[in-house]
């Protein structure tokens, strides 16, 4: 591992260490199979909610990023319900994977209207298809899969609840001042991708409204796991000695993947008829140059900062969903440790930059 004195961080073997809260956590992971198997541990609240929720789960796009940590999650809370988990899987060895798991799996194109329809009728329904990386290289597909695919979703599952992933790219731009956009704040995308993301969401409304499907529309940034998300991004450039240039974004919102994930599933017993918006992050506005410092120490490596922060910046008001489902359980010092160390030892990455430093949506 990089640096010295503060990059002696134990394996998972070794004792958790308290977060503020009281919670512990482990001081490291050692394995990817951890990481995964501490992502999909649930806590007695996801539990809880769980056992009140009528109907088995089950979760369209379920192979990507967020996904097959989600669907453990929901198996391992809810062990009496059926999870099923539905996508193309190109990845080879995911499928296996999941079934180990106790998940099921279905094999479709959620482009096809006739795969969807072939679908089991499940109550609850997660919905995280979409497409970003790449958005602009390839847009009528962009469009395809956030709005196309989920008009065919949102009319075929009428009669289910539908938690839809979005994201908070649908906002403007926001005075970092004030502690990010609200879910009332109107829409500002910018970009294809971000326009594309408001059209799921706007189909989703649609057939909520036009069927009386219940839902909830999970505008989500930034998601932390140890290989994709903003605090990975960070490390990387500091360890290559990239320059981060602060006036591009200078301030963010994250949260422990496993806390989003979490509060998808217990999303399901707050939907609303119709659908309608929660912004899902942690609750602080997160100072990028505050960020790289700390990844930077960590690392013991220097942190290269350029520009000077601009006065907005991509951000959210969390503070319903905290309402809701109380505070993160995941702290920033502890996700920052953990990135550090994860880093630091040359651990797997799925190299997808969340380029959250990008301002005119054009990812």
């Amino acid at each position: 591992m990089r640096g010295s004195t503060a990059q002696q961080i134990a394996t998972a073997d070794a004792p958790a260490q308290p977060a503020a809260s009281g919670a512990r956590f482990p001081a490291s992971f050692d394995t990817v199979e951890r990481l995964d198997d501490f992502l999909s541990t649930p806590d007695q609240s996801l539990i809880d909610d769980l056992a009140g929720l009528d109907g088995d789960i089950l979760i369209l796009g379920v192979a990507g990023k967020m996904g097959p940590t989600l669907a453990r999650l929901a198996r391992r809370a809810a062990p009496d319900k059926r999870v099923i988990g539905v996508a193309r899987f190109s990845e080879p060895g995911l499928e296996t994977e999941l079934h180990a798991h106790g998940i099921e799996t279905i094999r479709a194109d959620l482009l096809d209207a006739a795969q969807v329809e072939a679908l089991p009728r499940v109550r609850n329904v997660i919905f995280m298809a979409g497409r970003k990386f790449g958005a602009s290289s390839s847009q009528p597909l962009t469009w395809a899969m956030n709005v196309h695919s989920p008009a065919i979703v949102a009319s075929t599952f009428r009669e289910s609840r539908i938690v839809a992933f979005s994201t908070g790219n649908i906002y403007p731009l926001v005075d970092v001042m004030q502690q990010g956009a609200l879910e009332s704040t109107p829409p500002g995308p910018r970009g294809e991708y971000a326009q594309s993301c408001l059209g799921r969401e706007r189909m989703f409304e649609y057939f909520s409204e036009l069927n009386g499907t219940p839902g909830r529309l999970f505008r989500l940034n930034y998601a932390i796991d140890l290989r994709y998300g903003v605090l990975r991004d960070l490390a990387d450039r500091l360890v290559a000695g990239t320059p981060i240039d602060l006036s591009l974004m200078g301030h963010v919102n994250v949260i422990w993947q496993g806390d989003a994930n979490a509060q998808a599933l217990r999303s399901l017993l707050n939907c609303t008829t119709p659908t309608s918006p929660l912004n899902i992050s942690g609750p602080e506005t997160l100072s990028v140059r505050w960020l790289a410092e700390e990844l930077a120490a960590r690392l013991g490596v220097e942190a290269k900062l350029a520009g000077e922060e601009s006065r907005t910046a991509w951000l959210t008001n969390s503070a319903e969903a905290t309402r809701l489902f109380g505070y993160p359980r995941v702290p920033v010092k502890v996700m920052l440790d953990w990135v550090a160390d994860w880093v630091g030892r040359d651990m797997p990455s799925f190299n997808k930059p969340t380029k959250y430093e990008v301002r005119d949506g054009g990812f």
